[in-house]
């Protein structure tokens, strides 16, 4: 009774989450024997979540009101069924054998065991699909295998109140590691019979974490999915990471020698409201061009008060990989906005932060940054160093921090400049006279707090 991938997201999920129940590694090695155990399991649980009466105390009840909320476990009569009965009615919503001639599953092509709908097929494509079954049609085909599926669907899925949450991905490595770590962590939560939230409830998050946990190379993007089925308002959201992104993010984070890197770029995603690690998986997750403008931020308020902090070289590596592994830009041009800023940075090193403070003044305004560019072409003939380069700025280097072309990026470059600058400047041992040392550190401090965060949630699951 092998339960076969589709090319349906949740029935992947809910295959793979099959056979962690089953102990078995991929839905491929499910024999009839382990898939009756799974089902047999998920029947046992499924059963002492309706007799328990109280979503309090059930983790499967609370789940069946936002994946199946008609289901025989939540109807509103159960208060007043005998316990006999109560149990056939659960046990009943699982068939275990018939077929329907001549009518195959939608999903992989075997032959269906009866017509299902919203009781029993947590969401299709979108909120705008309902998910009812109109009058004079008998609902959606699915083989027993698919339909399990579904209802092992909730063991895949991270529950912290409201909509479920779904960590996707057609790298089915990827995905059956995410499934079988979620599946342990749910399980445990049934033994307990407590439906506890996750520590997090940031979804970006727990996304983050399942990737940190991953040990091979993704091969695919990551989906995370936020939905629920819910009768009082059906939701499904999709937020995608692209491959380089997906791999960029696990590699980065389980890197020992990019940590102290990985942790500033955690806390230069800090703001007074929220921690460093959720502006990063938001941005991740939603508009990871943001990404570097959070580097480039942070550098501008250390410089802006004459102090850049020791971790500025490790910063700054990880802010040219995410450049080049991430944003696909070619190496000759960061070597070339890299030499651009060491020129700069010659210039800039003064016994006082003004200089630097005006340069960062122009980094939202092209048409100022040109200007000081060009006006100090002559300071830079005047002070240039024995061999250096005749000119401040080159042709290219001009093209490419204010060519209007789109694919050109300049907005990105002119970022990557001033993460270059100020890594030149520390690498100069940059300290003005009138720098603020006295400046408490609460980035950093956030960066670290992010990174326990992600070691704890690592090591739960």
């Amino acid at each position: 009774m092998t339960a076969v991938l589709t090319a349906h997201p949740l029935q992947r999920a809910g295959a793979f989450a099959l056979a962690a129940l089953a102990r078995t590694p991929v839905p491929a090695d499910l024999t009839a024997e382990r898939f009756q155990q799974a089902v047999e399991k998920i029947v046992g649980d499924a059963t002492r979540a309706a007799l328990a009466r109280t979503t309090d105390a059930s983790f499967w009840l609370k789940c069946s009101l936002s994946f199946f909320p008609n289901s025989p476990m939540n109807h509103p009569s159960n208060g007043q069924k005998d316990r006999a009965v109560l149990e056939e009615a659960v046990r009943s919503w699982f068939p275990d054998a018939g077929s329907l001639p001549d009518v195959a599953c939608v999903l992989c092509g075997r032959d269906a065991v009866r017509f299902f709908g919203k009781l029993d097929v947590p969401l299709a494509e979108s909120d705008i699909y309902r998910n009812t079954t109109p009058r004079g049609h008998a609902g959606t085909a699915l083989c027993r295998p698919c339909l399990m599926s579904f209802r092992a669907l909730p063991y895949a899925c991270a529950h912290s109140g409201g909509p479920a949450t779904l960590v996707h991905s057609w790298d089915d490595g990827f995905l059956g590691s995410a499934v079988h770590r979620r599946v342990r962590r749910n399980l445990r939560e049934v033994v307990l019979a407590s439906a506890a939230p996750t520590r997090s409830e940031v979804r970006e998050v727990i996304a983050l974490q399942t990737l940190r946990g991953y040990e091979e190379t993704l091969t695919a993007g990551v989906e995370l999915m936020v939905f629920s089925n819910n009768n009082r308002g059906q939701t499904l959201d999709v937020h995608a990471l692209d491959q380089p992104l997906a791999e960029w993010l696990r590699r980065t984070a389980r890197d020992p020698g990019r940590r102290r890197g990985f942790g500033a770029l955690i806390g230069a995603h800090t703001t007074p409201n929220q921690l460093g690690i959720v502006g990063l998986a938001r941005n991740a997750f939603r508009n990871p061009e943001r990404i570097p403008g959070a580097v480039a931020r942070l550098f501008a308020e250390r410089a802006g008060r004459g102090a850049l902090p020791d971790y500025t070289a490790d910063l700054a590596a990880i802010c040219r990989s995410f450049a080049t592994e991430v944003m696909d830009m070619n190496p000759k041009d960061l070597a070339e906005i890299r030499d651009t800023a060491a020129r700069i940075a010659f210039l800039l090193d003064d016994e006082s932060a003004g200089k630097l403070r005006g340069f960062y003044s122009t980094l939202k305004e092209p048409g100022r940054m040109k200007s000081w560019l060009l006006s100090n072409a002559v300071t830079w003939t005047l002070r240039r160093p024995d061999g250096g380069p005749t000119s401040l700025l080159t042709s290219r280097g001009m093209e490419l921090l204010f060519d209007p072309d789109p694919e050109t990026r300049a907005w990105f470059n002119r970022q990557m400049l001033l993460v270059c600058v100020l890594e030149h400047l520390h690498a100069r041992g940059y300290s003005p006279d009138d720098a603020d040392e006295a400046v408490e550190d609460l980035t950093e401090e956030h960066g670290e707090e992010g990174l326990r965060l992600l070691d704890d949630e690592g090591d739960a699951a």
